[in-house]
């Protein structure tokens, strides 16, 4: 004769399968927050501590991280000595979020510094920025904007590689954004070429660069991003860059962000010695 359980019976087993599930859910969160600790220390260690000054130019950056916790992106920026004294400024965003990503943007990073070695001009560095993460092997990739500046002169070049525009300000008022052309984001096909815009800083001012997580989000869409970094830039009037990129940096809240931002603020004070 056939037995039928009994209700006890089956409501134990049920409260045993959910004490399993939960446990596991539990375990899960905490490999998350493991990997998203380790991460976060990877990114922090390879960002870097301080940015250097040139003659006539002040650099300073802000950072925001992802609203989501567990979502560690691979957002950079850097700057550092080129050739024969030019000013290298860099910034960008790598696909994908975790540890690999944090990963991937120390070999980027370490990538442009290595190159800015050999030559001024960022549509060559970048070009072989591109061909050396892609014999690296893997699946990421990054967009990139790298800009090179001579002090002496204020002449400056930009390359962009899928990487959001340069807006720029000057003193007195005045401010845009470069649509200049660009390349394909870094590690994704072999042999590319990055077109480079040359322009001359006239007058003190500002060029600032800044990774999308800034500029567009579930509430904006990037035009209206940009617009609101043009107006903060065109109103700085000769601001201290580090006061100036706190202020690009809360567009971020106001895009709704899910992604990391990131905000470099390159100000010119003019040529060194006046003239």
């Amino acid at each position: 004769m056939h037995r039928h359980r009994s209700a006890p019976d089956s409501t134990q087993e049920l409260l045993i399968t959910l004490g399993r599930l939960v446990d596991q859910a539990l375990e899960n969160i905490r490999l998350q927050r493991a990997r998203a600790e380790l991460g976060m220390a990877l990114q922090r260690h390879m960002l870097p501590a301080e940015l250097p000054d040139f003659p006539g130019i002040r650099i300073a950056a802000r950072y925001s991280p992802s609203q989501n916790g567990l979502a560690v992106g691979g957002d950079f920026y850097d700057a550092f000595s080129m050739r024969d004294g030019v000013a290298g400024i860099a910034i960008g965003d790598v696909q994908g979020h975790g540890v690999e990503a944090a990963a991937f943007m120390g070999e980027a990073r370490a990538s442009l510094r290595a190159l800015a070695s050999v030559t001024v001009d960022p549509g060559r560095v970048l070009a072989c920025a591109n061909d050396l993460l892609i014999s690296l092997g893997g699946d990421l990739f990054t967009t990139c904007c790298l800009l090179s500046i001579v002090p002496q002169s204020g002449e400056f070049c930009v390359a962009r590689a899928g990487h959001v525009p340069v807006v720029w300000g000057k003193d007195g008022g005045g401010s845009g954004i470069s649509l200049d052309a660009g390349g394909v984001p870094l590690g994704i096909l072999p042999g590319q070429q990055y077109p480079v815009t040359r322009r001359r800083l006239k007058q003190p001012g500002y060029l600032v660069m800044v990774t999308d997580g800034v500029v567009e989000g579930p509430a904006y869409p990037m035009d209206e991003g940009l617009a609101a970094v043009s107006a903060l830039v065109g109103t700085a009037d000769g601001a201290d860059p580090g006061e100036l990129a706190s202020r690009v940096i809360e567009v971020a809240d106001l895009t709704g962000h899910e992604d990391d931002a990131a905000v470099l603020v390159v100000r010119y004070d003019g040529v060194p010695g006046g003239g």
